[in-house]
This record gives structure tokens, sequence and C-alpha cells, in this order.
């Protein structure tokens, strides 16, 4: 289950780096930081996933 988390925080990351590229203003920052929102959550579900293995 945790691929299906990776893969779409993944996305949400890509397409928040396109959003930034191709606005302007408030929208470009917009993008920015959901390209920041998606690799932090995608960090997440990595770091659960050898916290829950280091655990057993």
């Amino acid at each position: 289950m945790p691929a299906f988390f990776l893969v779409f925080y993944a996305l949400i990351a890509l397409l928040g780096l396109f959003t930034t590229a191709a606005a302007e203003g408030y929208l470009a920052t917009f993008g920015g930081l959901m390209a920041l929102f998606g690799l932090v959550m995608a960090y997440g579900v990595v770091k659960r996933h050898y916290d829950a293995n280091e655990a057993h």
C-alpha cells in the first residue's frame, strides 16, 4: 500500500512543478508549495516504511 501513496505524492509534486513552470505570480507560488508538499509527504511515506521495518 505505501507504493500507491508514494506514486500519488510524486504525481502531486510533478504537477506542482509543471504548474510552477507554466504560471506567473501567486499561482507559481502555489505550484511550488504543491511540489514541496508532494516531496515532503513522499519522504514521510518512505520514512514510515523504514521505521516500521526497523521496529520488527
